[in-house]
């Protein structure tokens, strides 16, 4: 294809990339370097008319609402907010592993800085939802490829369900169903004979319920792909393979996962970028005490009347970088594939 023709065919969609994702970043970054202005305080004296007069301290409105307007991004911080204790922490952090405590002791200390909470409940469901996501997508492409083609329609339907449903109204769902009323609270209830046990009481049980929810709503796009890749696999080479005595786990394993093998690394990339933005659950299942996101610390910073909008944008900044590091392995991979079928 000439250069000019190729340039015409992503025009617009550098144009998108520019205008939605670029310029967005980049006001993003400019913000987290800067922090709200404090209140201007003026010392008024109070005196009534048969008593002394006392002093304190009023908010000066005007001279606030006229510095907001002379600098409306805000008091210059530099990467003080990306350091502080919401985010890095790092003299937190830094007292926390240079104490005389135990293993245990420090880590319960690093889990109560909010950003490492939920970096870590982010990683771990990254981690966990992603392989077994793609294996139960995989394995339920492999049992309906095997079907009659009379009970393919209906399984499949019912298959992306979990995909068609949105994402908070499905995590709500699955929240009322493990309420202490529902029905698989009270089934937990019975099988532990415990009246008290509850989802929000037990941080374990909220970060199964998460993972759970995870594995379920993210397998269909798994099955999908997989599903549709089985459809390209060569059949004189499974026809040989048979003839040749294997069975059908050999089968699979040296013929269909190898012939998947790139349908894999997409959905890992698709998948992970997704993981890492998990939020629906956390506000669906109300788990903001024992379980939250780096999202969620994005919403929580927003919400309500002091809106953070520089603490935001450093979340914001980390989640990215995030992000770039998580799919570093795979984007490597991918390059390298695509040098060694080039050459």
């Amino acid at each position: 294809m000439p250069h000019k023709t190729f340039f015409a065919f992503i025009l617009p969609s550098l144009i998108a990339m520019v205008l939605f994702i670029a310029l967005p970043i980049v006001s993003v970054v400019l913000q987290s370097l800067y922090v709200s202005h404090e209140q201007v305080m003026v010392e008024v004296e109070n005196c009534q008319p048969f008593g002394g007069c006392t002093s304190e301290l009023r908010v000066d409105s005007e001279a606030t609402a006229a510095l907001r307007d002379a600098q409306p991004l805000g008091r210059f911080n530099g990467l003080g907010t990306y350091v502080d204790r919401a985010h890095l922490a790092s003299a937190e952090l830094g007292a926390i592993l240079s104490s005389d405590r135990g293993l245990p002791a420090k880590w319960a200390q690093i889990l109560n800085l909010p950003f490492y909470k939920a970096l870590i409940f982010t990683l771990v469901y990254c981690f966990v939802v992603t392989p077994l996501a793609m294996a139960l997508g995989f394995s339920i492409a492999l049992a309906v490829n095997a079907l009659p083609k009379v009970t393919k329609g209906p399984i499949i339907f019912f298959s992306l369900l979990p995909m068609i449903i949105t994402p908070l109204i499905g995590s709500l769902i699955l929240y009322w169903m493990l309420s202490p009323n529902g029905i698989l609270g009270a089934t937990i209830q019975h099988i532990f004979s415990d009246p008290t046990l509850s989802l929000r009481a037990s941080p374990a049980l909220t970060w199964g319920a998460l993972l759970t929810y995870g594995v379920w709503t993210n397998a269909p796009f798994s099955f999908v792909v997989f599903y549709a890749g089985l459809q390209t696999v060569p059949g004189d080479t499974l026809e040989s393979a048979m003839i040749d005595g294997a069975s059908r786990w050999e089968r699979i394993r040296f013929v269909i996962i190898p012939h998947l093998a790139p349908l894999a690394t997409f959905v890992a990339l698709v998948q992970l970028m997704d993981n890492f933005r998990v939020f629906e659950p956390i506000v669906g299942f109300s788990a903001e005490a024992n379980a939250t996101s780096l999202s969620w610390l994005i919403y929580n910073d927003l919400s309500g009347d002091a809106q953070q909008f520089g603490s935001a944008g450093a979340t914001s900044v980390l989640t990215i970088i995030g992000v770039v590091i998580l799919l570093s392995p795979v984007l490597v991979r991918t390059w390298r594939e695509f040098k060694h079928k080039a050459v």
